[in-house]
């Protein structure tokens, strides 16, 4: 089965007829173009990030991923283990895992206590006061495991599905399935706050499917995006611009039939255009009340604070323009990404210290307006880190059973699901992959993840490939 936006192969009607022998081809081009040149003018001005009917009632519309980079250590956020805290600096009893760097240390303790929070008394550690606060709209996830130990492939394997490059990240597959309620931004904008993923810009990349529907990449600052800005003297030579390279375009499409590489640039081209008035727009947080600055963190005397507070602002802001995906990296010039092979507690405080307020200060917002109901923001890295020490003082990465978060968009808010064994070592009860989270993330958005595909060399390609469960116990 395939989902209602599916394409067919490379390899156009019009192009196959043109290349048949003996005037075949020929013969029935003529009726193919006349039949062709009907379904245009229902079809050329529409948008191919219009609005699109899911497959069922939705729980969300919007999707914002607060990605930690580099993997937060589940035994110092979201997992306490207190047989950790009894044998710390004893040597692990437990067999031990090949891990990226031979340098294995003894048990390590966390250095935060943990608290309990709100009704539904979720455990917290002290790393994140403020997030703790909006303890019963979190689901925390304790049993998530990923196929990759190493960085670059991890954040393919979280972001595409996939380990190796070249396929499409989950933001293109959501716009390519949804389309977008905003059409003067892209559907899927990534808010750059200094540190892009290992595994670079595939990372948002649109793979096999059209480039209208890759991750645009916004930086912190008053130009977010190059060359887009208002040229008011000149709009109208800008629009007959525009209408002219539109005009070229279409007469190579008349030409070689359908061509996503053309349609895409017409697309983009459009898009850029109305982004010159939208972008300023977005940016321009001059009417946000300074309650609203102060709560994101806007003034604050750190410098990560602040730049992950104006990223989860505009987040905001961006989902009230029904922007579909919406995904944020974390902000560099203030520590190192979540990756403490050494130093554990100056590093994770520093990350924690950058993104606390700012996404404590998003939940509230979000909640305070009615958007979080429809917007499902989701937490975590692409892996976990072992409960024994790298050398004396860090952690190395683990895949084999981390925490995540989601919050609204109709997730069971003040509740946990799976857990770890007694160390945070491997998940052991309800077991999850990489696949079932964005099944679940796509069940939530209204589509059956099994039926959004399409053909690319010769089979049916999906997000969750031939993977993925939904987890129906953490849907309210």
């Amino acid at each position: 089965m395939h989902c209602r936006r599916f394409r067919p192969g490379p390899q156009s009607r019009r192009e196959m007829l043109q290349q048949t022998a003996h005037g075949f081809g020929a013969a029935a081009l003529t009726a193919l173009m006349l039949e062709e040149s009907r379904g245009a003018t229902a079809t050329t001005d529409r948008s191919p990030l219009a609005p699109q009917e899911p497959h069922y009632e939705p729980r969300a519309r919007n999707v914002i991923f607060l990605y930690m980079d580099g993997g937060p250590s589940q035994v110092d956020t979201f997992d306490p283990k207190p047989l950790l805290q009894a044998e710390n600096g004893q040597p692990f009893k437990m067999k031990i895992q090949p891990t990226q760097f031979d340098n294995i240390g003894n048990t390590l303790g966390s250095p935060w206590k943990f608290r309990h929070y709100g009704e539904s008394g979720l455990p917290v550690s002290d790393l994140f006061p403020a997030v703790a606060e909006s303890a019963d709209d979190l689901c925390v996830i304790r049993s998530m495991t990923s196929n990759f130990s190493e960085h670059t492939n991890a954040n393919y394997f979280l972001h595409t599905g996939h380990g190796l490059q070249g396929r499409p990240s989950m933001g293109a597959w959501t716009t390519y399935g949804l389309g977008s309620e905003c059409q003067n931004l892209p559907g899927y904008v990534v808010l750059n706050g200094g540190l892009i993923p290992p595994g670079g810009l595939e990372c948002f990349g649109s793979g096999f499917l059209p480039a209208t529907y890759q991750g645009s990449v916004f930086k912190n600052g008053s130009t977010p995006v190059a060359d887009v800005v208002p040229r008011e003297a000149i709009p109208e030579a800008q629009r007959r611009k525009l209408d002219l390279m539109r005009s070229l375009d279409q007469q190579i499409l008349e030409q070689s039939g359908s061509d996503d590489a053309i349609e895409s640039a017409i697309a983009n081209y459009e898009l850029a255009f109305r982004m010159q008035t939208a972008v300023p727009d977005l940016m321009d947080i001059s009417a946000e009340t300074k309650a609203t600055q102060e709560m994101y963190g806007l003034s604050h005397d750190w410098k990560g604070t602040r730049s992950f507070g104006h990223s989860c602002l505009i987040a905001r802001r961006l989902v009230e323009r029904g922007v579909r995906f919406i995904q944020l990296t974390c902000p560099g010039g203030s520590g190192d990404r979540w990756d403490q092979h050494s130093n554990l507690r100056d590093g994770h405080e520093k990350n924690a210290r950058s993104v606390d307020q700012p996404i404590a200060g998003l939940l509230r917002d979000l909640k305070s307006r009615g958007l979080l109901e429809h917007t499902l923001v989701i937490w975590t890295g692409e892996f976990g880190r072992t409960p024994f020490a790298q050398g004396n003082n860090g952690r190395d990465h683990n895949p084999f059973g981390f925490s995540l978060w989601m919050a609204g968009g109709g997730v069971r808010g003040g509740t946990t699901y799976g857990s770890t064994d007694e160390y945070g070592y491997h998940a052991i009860e309800n077991r999850l992959e990489i696949h079932d989270l964005h099944a679940t993330m796509l069940h939530l958005l209204g589509i059956n993840h099994e039926q959004l595909t399409v053909r690319f060399s010769g089979r049916d390609m999906r997000l969750t490939d031939v993977h993925g469960r939904i987890v129906h116990d953490i849907i309210a």
